[in-house]
């Protein structure tokens, strides 16, 4: 039996401390090599054109050029898998903008607990980033309708994602008009990375956009991104939708987990929803997703092809989930069409 492929990874970072403690840790799994280390980005693109390694940790602040404006430079020319490591939100959000394909939060704390932690959460995602999809330019936005020509009441629309799943939503409903229906996301994300994220996206959206507070109204032109470390699921009153935010133990490994809220969708809103599972690694939604569809509710799964890791997706499309499978695209348009023709079909 031939032995598995070791994934090549190059560190980049220009504390001389963390460097060899991340080598040493790294180098400590079984399925990963470290080829090398980096003190700087110039130092690194060398290294990269000599070492040709499959992944890359980054560091965002280091001297003569940030790795925010690194990637900017290396994705184009050498796109590789790069997993940011970072202290600050807004590094993380401007790294995965710029081409990385996820973050690890450093370590505030320096307790063997925190940094074992760390460790393990930077193994994983090393893991996940070695199969992603990178360097690839979406074609030209399709023109969806921006208006629905139907005023859908008593709807919701719930969305999860993982690994790439921050721009992956960001394309879904950035262009989504203030009459849609109520939007519920869960996004594999830590506490304080959530709410950062949400600010940003209200910033870029025509909805507006909140990170979730338990008993939060789920109401028209509005979307809530469920909070780091709480799990957020679909409630209904005489008034309608609203959410409860609550902390819990992790389900299909997460907490957040999208599993949880559409499984409340499922059971909330019936047929009266749309289900969307976006790129991710592992199966989290994936049942969720069958379960509302067995509810009634229309589902879309994002295809393979578009995907910057299609694990999430591939479960439910492969259980029997999707309604329909698309281009991440297409989603936008297609969730107009539907509620256009649900809309219209009611009159």
């Amino acid at each position: 039996m031939r032995p598995m492929k070791k994934i090549r990874v190059l560190i980049v970072d220009d504390s001389i401390v963390f460097r060899e403690t991340l080598s040493q840790k790294l180098s400590a799994n079984p399925q990963l090599e470290v080829v090398g280390s980096a003190a700087d980005t110039f130092d690194a693109m060398e290294k990269i054109k000599q070492l040709r390694p499959d992944v890359l940790t980054l560091d965002v602040e280091m001297p003569k050029m940030n790795g925010i404006d690194f990637l900017k430079k290396l994705m184009p020319t050498d796109p590789l898998p790069v997993v940011v490591v970072s202290s600050l939100p807004i590094n993380a959000f401007e790294a995965l903008d710029a081409g990385a394909v996820d973050f690890v939060r450093k370590p505030s704390a320096k307790s063997s607990s925190d940094i074992t932690d760390f460790i393990n959460e930077l193994i994983v995602k090393i893991k996940i980033a070695s199969t992603a999809h990178v360097g690839k330019k979406l074609s030209a936005i399709p023109q969806p309708a921006t208006q629905f020509t139907a005023d859908i009441d008593n709807m919701v629309i719930a969305i999860g994602a993982s690994t790439g799943g921050t721009e992956a939503i960001l394309s879904v409903i950035k262009d989504l008009p203030v009459t849609t229906p109520g939007i519920v996301i869960v996004q594999h994300m830590p506490p304080v990375f959530t709410k950062m994220y949400a600010q940003r996206l209200d910033k870029n959206c025509i909805m507006s956009v909140k990170e979730a507070e338990n008993l939060d109204r789920v109401e028209k032109g509005k979307v809530i991104i469920a909070a780091g470390e709480n799990h957020l699921t679909l409630a209904r009153d005489a008034r309608g939708f609203y959410v409860k935010s609550r902390p819990g133990q992790k389900v299909s490994g997460h907490c957040p987990s999208v599993d949880v809220l559409f499984d409340s969708v499922a059971s909330i809103a019936g047929s009266n929803a749309i289900g969307i599972l976006l790129t991710g690694m592992g199966a989290d939604g994936a049942k969720g997703l069958l379960n509302m569809r067995k509810n009634g509710a229309y589902t879309i799964g994002q295809n393979k092809e578009s995907c910057v890791v299609y694990g999430m997706p591939m479960v439910a499309y492969n259980i029997g989930a999707v309604t329909k499978q698309l281009p991440l695209l297409d989603i936008t348009g297609d969730i107009i069409g539907y509620m256009n023709k649900i809309g219209n079909t009611k009159k």
